[in-house]
């Protein structure tokens, strides 16, 4: 019982928080779960962002906005390079997507907090959804034609039918890949702190001498957070990336 306590996964499951039972056709429950809870924080964080980032007003900018202005030109770059210049209309979904997720997995390095990209659904949610989203794109721009994603050019007629469901397979994996990088790559950097904290703590709590000698562990562990912190930018930046491809994979049947 003591281990499944304090066990590393137990901070990725998802609790009511605020339950509501109504007798209403039959029989109703609403409930705020910790993942609800975090996922609007996540929406109210990154718009308050923007709010305090605002230079409407101001001739000089603040902090605030040069950071946002730097993450647009970045997320700007990052659409314009991948998909091109003109498909920029793309850009407002491509920068929500990148600052949903950078904010909810910043958040989620906070201590006792809830990471919303630890759901597997909300990030096969997010990677099905974007490519229900991306398919349906690409059949409205090409028709029929969009079919011809699945044989390579310049393949011979008799591996046709051996080419098409293997790129078939390749294509429709992308609904689970996308979701399933971001889950495993935040889910293991959190198990991992946990796990060092879960050891460093009763070593603080030791004698005099271990404590002390716990100093450098600490060190390297504050290291790891960190690395954490930064994952945090490259998940968000990866997962855009990636969107970015399957966009211009749609559009270009390339």
């Amino acid at each position: 019982m003591a281990f499944l306590i304090h066990s590393p996964l137990e901070q990725f499951e998802v609790t009511s928080l605020i339950s509501l039972n109504l007798p209403v056709l039959g029989y109703i429950n609403l409930s705020l779960t910790n993942l609800g809870l975090y996922t609007i924080l996540t929406v109210y964080l990154v718009l308050a962002l923007h709010i305090m980032g605002s230079n409407n007003k101001q001739l000089i900018p603040s902090r605030w906005s040069i950071a946002l202005e730097s993450s647009f030109a970045s997320v700007h770059g990052l659409v314009k390079s991948q998909i091109g210049a003109a498909n920029e209309m793309y850009l407002p979904f491509i920068y929500s997507l990148f600052f949903f997720i950078l904010i909810a997995n910043l958040s989620g390095n906070v201590p006792y907090g809830f990471t919303v990209a630890t759901s597997i659904m909300v990030s096969i949610g997010l990677s099905m959804t974007i490519f229900i989203g991306v398919t349906i794109l690409g059949l409205r721009l090409h028709k029929v034609h969009f079919f011809s994603f699945f044989v390579p050019s310049g393949t011979p007629l008799g591996l046709v039918p051996l080419l098409v469901p293997i790129e078939l397979i390749s294509y429709l994996a992308r609904a689970f890949s996308l979701g399933v990088r971001l889950f495993a790559n935040v889910t293991a950097g959190h198990v991992l702190m946990k796990i060092l904290g879960g050891f460093l703590a009763p070593l603080f709590t030791s004698t005099f001498i271990v404590s002390v000698l716990t100093v450098l562990p600490f060190i390297i562990f504050t290291g790891i957070i960190g690395l954490e912190i930064a994952v945090s930018f490259i998940q968000a930046y990866v997962f855009c990336v990636l969107t970015c491809s399957y966009l211009k994979d749609a559009i270009d049947l390339h």
